[in-house]
């Protein structure tokens, strides 16, 4: 598979996957929308079904969607980032393009997702609920420990994401859109369970562009924890995936 291919595949699923999971937050959060006020369980359900259509977009090259799962895959050893019918040499130049397009597809999905609730994003007066659609944030804030819950959740992800290899099934995406459930559901109330450096940084950047009313700051202090947390657990899912 070409590495053209891989990018396209891969900003294409991340895109859907973020406009998805903006979405669904949006929806919770902001004035006067259709679901404003809906509790925790739809915003966990809401990622994990955006994980579901991610994944059946960018199958041709593997669905990766998350930074996490791409270096995950390469402390695993892995000889392919993608499936014997589509392969993908793990080398370098194929590392980069499935980063980079996570990154332009998690910005994109967030775009489309502000699009979408544009009139709301306006409507909403509250500069912390604003970025809260676009990016995590912790609810008691202790950057280290917030890192260690980062940490947590993605090495849970990654690792069973990994094992899922090790145990085919028919249901395909529906694995990991579950997943993604349980950890929303269990590990995401300290931090908003990024789990993904792409769907975090990517939104933030694009909450840093658009013109949104009363949007305020970006939180840029806590940033480094959505992004270094998911990369470190994401590793060591692979590390401890290599050796047992």
């Amino acid at each position: 598979m070409s590495l053209t291919n891989v990018f396209f595949s891969e900003v294409f699923g991340t895109a859907l996957l973020v406009l998805f999971g903006v979405g669904v937050v949006a929806n919770v959060l902001l004035a006067r929308t259709k679901g404003r006020g809906a509790d925790w369980l739809l915003i966990s359900f809401g990622w994990g079904l955006a994980v579901f259509v991610g994944v059946f977009v960018a199958w041709r090259s593997g669905a990766h969607l998350n930074p996490a799962v791409t270096l995950g895959l390469l402390a695993s050893g892995t000889d392919n980032y993608s499936t014997e019918a589509n392969p993908v040499a793990v080398t370098a130049a194929s590392t980069a393009v499935y980063l980079v397009a996570e990154m332009v597809g998690a910005f994109i999905g967030a775009v489309l997702a502000w699009a979408a609730y544009r009139k709301h994003y306006d409507a909403e007066e509250d500069g912390a609920t604003v970025l809260g659609t676009f990016s995590t944030g912790p609810e008691i804030r202790s950057y280290g420990w917030n890192l260690v819950t980062e940490v947590i959740a993605t090495f849970a992800l990654v690792y069973v994401i990994l094992q899922f290899g090790n145990t085919p099934t028919q249901v395909g995406p529906l694995n990991v859109a579950l997943l993604v459930v349980a950890i929303g559901a269990s590990l995401g109330g300290p931090t908003g369970y990024a789990v993904n450096p792409a769907r975090d940084l990517g939104p933030r950047l694009a909450h840093a562009v658009l013109p949104i009313r009363h949007k305020g700051g970006g939180d840029w202090g806590y940033a480094w924890v959505p992004v270094v947390g998911p990369v470190v657990g994401g590793v060591l899912a692979g590390l401890v995936s290599r050796v047992f």
